[in-house]
This record gives structure tokens, C-alpha cells and sequence, in this order.
């Protein structure tokens, strides 16, 4: 896997090129700043070999307010084939919203405090620059509570919120299951009666699960 990290902090962007490095990953590329990452990504797009996926901080020099997130969001828009996955010192709603507002695929939120857990943030950029989602459980806490004062998730029951909260982590059925202590069968019920809830068809293909999330945000 191929990556480019964004992050100004030297010490955590060394530390998370090793990290990735130790996994067999290909860091292309370490910057420091927004400018210097839609830069990289131009060059990397230029000589045809562009990175799987892009590990960006949200507040970046030289104001450290959204460059990072600004960034990733036009890496998006420019190179939709690039996942993207953000890390974040807070959980900041309008950054996470304005994210996840494009396309459902290849893309993740994460608190920086998520990469302590070397498994959980590894397998989160793997997911990201596979054409996954992965978003972090206190993102997802926050986003889902938000949206219930919008009546969007209003025709969901309590279970049903809560299969939507750990699908919007990235987890698989059988994940949901393990965590919730129930069969997967029940799991299956419960996201057929999520998508038929959220307004969500077989039309809409493998996204259904992203699309459920991004339903609220949208609203």
C-alpha cells in the first residue's frame, strides 16, 4: 500500500511512517503542511503513480484551523480513486460532516488519540484505501446524537441506532454481532430494517451501509 502522510507535527509524522513502514506499507511521501500535500499529490498524479491512500491531520499551518481537512476534501474531488483518512485532536462536527458530504467510499475520521492502538488505526487505513469507511466510535457518538434532534433517525429503535453506530465504524456484520452479543442473523434483520427505514434500496448496492450513515448527515 502506498501512502502520503500530512501531519506538521514531526515527531507523530515520523512515528506514524513507522508504523506504517513496519507493516510492509510504502510511505511515499511526509509533509508538513496542506500546500505541500496537494503539491506531493500533484507530482505523485503527474509521473502516474499516485498514493493508495492519504493520512492528513484536519488543522495544518499556517492558520491550523481546516487546511488539512480543506485539503482532503480536494483530493477528493480531484483524485476520487485516493482514499482519505483524517485525524483529528477533537471531534470537530462541521469538518467531519463537510468530509463525509462526497462521496461514501475511501474515506475516515479518526481522533488521534485512535493510533495509540496500533491494530484498530492500521487497520483503519487499509479499510480507508480499500474504498472502506472508517470513522471513529466518538465521531460517530456525537454525529449520531446530533441527528436525532433532527428526526432523521426518528423511525429507528434503540438497537437499531446502535447497529447504525457500529456500522458507521466500519465493522462488518459478523463484527456487529461479536460486539452486541447476538447472532449474526439478528444483526441482518436488524440492518434490512435500517436500510428499509432510512429509504435505502437493493438499488443502491454495497454502499447501503455508508449511505446509512450519511443519511443524517445530509439532512
Amino acid at each position: 500500500m502506498r501512502v502520503v502522510i500530512a501531519e506538521d507535527s514531526v515527531l507523530l509524522r515520523e512515528g506514524l511512517t513507522r508504523l506504517l513502514t513496519d507493516r510492509g506499507h510504502d510511505v511515499v511521501a511526509g509533509v508538513g503542511d496542506a500546500e505541500a500535500l496537494i503539491k506531493t499529490v500533484a507530482e505523485l498524479a503527474a509521473e502516474d503513480a499516485l498514493p493508495d491512500v492519504v493520512v492528513a491531520d484536519v488543522r495544518m499551518p499556517p492558520t491550523h484551523t481546516d487546511e488539512g481537512v480543506r485539503a482532503a476534501v480536494r483530493l477528493r474531488r480531484e483524485h476520487p480513486g485516493i482514499g482519505v483518512l483524517v485525524l483529528s485532536q477533537y471531534v470537530e462536527e462541521q469538518y467531519a460532516t463537510e468530509l463525509l458530504a462526497g462521496s461514501s467510499t475511501g474515506v475516515g475520521y479518526l481522533l488521534k488519540d485512535r493510533v495509540a492502538d496500533v491494530r484498530e488505526f492500521l487497520d483503519a487505513v487499509v479499510r480507508v484505501a480499500r474504498g472502506g469507511t472508517a470513522l471513529d466510535p466518538e465521531v460517530v457518538a456525537q454525529l449520531l446524537g446530533r441527528s436525532r434532534k433532527q428526526d432523521v433517525l426518528a423511525g429507528l429503535t434503540p438497537r437499531e441506532r446502535e447497529v447504525l453506530g457500529l456500522m458507521a465504524e466500519g465493522r462488518t456484520n459478523s463484527a456487529v454481532a461479536k460486539q452486541l452479543v447476538v447472532s449474526d442473523g439478528a444483526v441482518e434483520k436488524h440492518v434490512s430494517n435500517i436500510f428499509m427505514k432510512l429509504g435505502l434500496s437493493p438499488s443502491d448496492g454495497d454502499h447501503r451501509r455508508v449511505l446509512a450513515v450519511l443519511t443524517y448527515l445530509r439532512s
